[in-house]
């Protein structure tokens, strides 16, 4: 069995994540997570309301015994969600683990230190994991440009920004951002990640609350079939290749702002790609990991055919490849 720091740090069983993904990470999906041995993240802003987060919670719990987390996001916004309440949710509730991104965490932190809650912080470049580091978060994720969602403005894949993160990060840390399979999980550990992060892959397992269209759409897709918008306002989202995001770069590109494109990218309309399975009603969020996306099994077929097949990679082909 695969055992890293990352395990008994964390609790689980298995160096597997599913880190937080809007609209998508509920209690149905988290809990399949928690029983296959890995660790699945509520997405606290999926929940309209502090209050829902805590029924939420409570569904979780009515389906898994296994420790879980909740992502909380904070990203600057005209007019934020309550941050802090969402925040008191998470103490109060009891969850052992909470991931935290976008902006630093450091105003949150002495309330899950005091509560007990481990925080695994993600963020895309080294020097951001090593801010969080000195913070004192438990772990931290560090996204690769392969990724869905915020890759930051650097354009560092995982190949280079794994191992330069592992020279200066002593505690644990995931990979995260285009792994789907065990090569991945094996590549990470051997460039000195204690584990993986997966969001697009767990997207398309029978579990994750989305449209059938959206995880067939994930098994067809190839790596290429992803658009990078928003880049002219230094807020890049890696989203799925179709005509709304095509014309949202199209716009932008052609000198448009925000205001220009934001009808098109409303969260209400990739809500509904999620939710109606219409591909084309608004843009949604996925990772070049797609283009390794080949069947839609349950989450526990998933992690147990990633861990048994990251061993026979290590233990076999690699291991068979040392002279003697």
């Amino acid at each position: 069995m695969l055992h890293t720091r990352f395990c008994e740090v964390f609790g689980v069983e298995h160096p597997v994540v599913q880190g937080g993904m809007q609209w998508v990470g509920r209690a149905e999906l988290v809990s399949a997570v928690a029983n296959a041995g890995g660790l699945g993240f509520l997405t606290a802003l999926t929940q309209p309301t502090p209050e829902d987060l805590v029924r939420e919670v409570a569904r979780c719990r009515e389906m898994t015994d296994r420790p879980f987390g909740v992502n909380l996001t904070i990203l600057p916004s005209i007019n934020p969600p309550p941050y802090a309440e969402y925040r008191d949710v998470i103490v109060e509730s009891g969850v052992a683990v909470v991931e935290t991104a976008g902006f630093n965490p450091a105003e949150h932190l002495p309330a899950f230190r005091s509560a007990g809650v481990k925080v695994l912080h993600k963020c895309t470049s080294v020097r951001h994991a090593v801010k969080a580091q000195d913070l004192g978060v438990d772990g931290v994720s560090i996204d690769g440009f392969e990724c869905a969602g915020h890759p930051g403005e650097d354009d560092i894949p995982g190949l280079v920004l794994i191992p330069a993160a592992a020279a200066r990060i002593t505690i644990p840390m995931l990979a995260s951002g285009g792994f789907a399979d065990a090569r991945g999980l094996v590549a990470a550990l051997a460039l000195g990640a204690d584990g993986i992060n997966m969001g697009t892959r767990f997207v398309a397992t029978a579990e994750a609350p989305v449209h059938e269209n959206v995880k067939r759409a994930l098994v067809t897709a190839t790596e290429r079939d992803t658009e990078l918008i928003f880049r002219p306002l230094r807020n890049t989202a890696r989203v799925a290749r179709n005509g709304i995001s095509q014309e949202v770069v199209k716009i932008l590109d052609a000198g448009g702002e925000f205001e220009d494109v934001r009808d098109l990218v409303a969260g209400v309309r990739g809500r509904r790609v999620l939710t109606d399975g219409d591909l084309e009603a608004g843009v949604w969020t996925t990772g070049m990991a797609q283009g390794l996306v080949h069947d839609v099994p349950t989450v526990a077929e998933l992690i147990q055919r990633l861990v048994r097949e990251a061993e026979e990679l290590i233990t076999g082909r690699l291991a068979g490849l040392v002279a003697r």
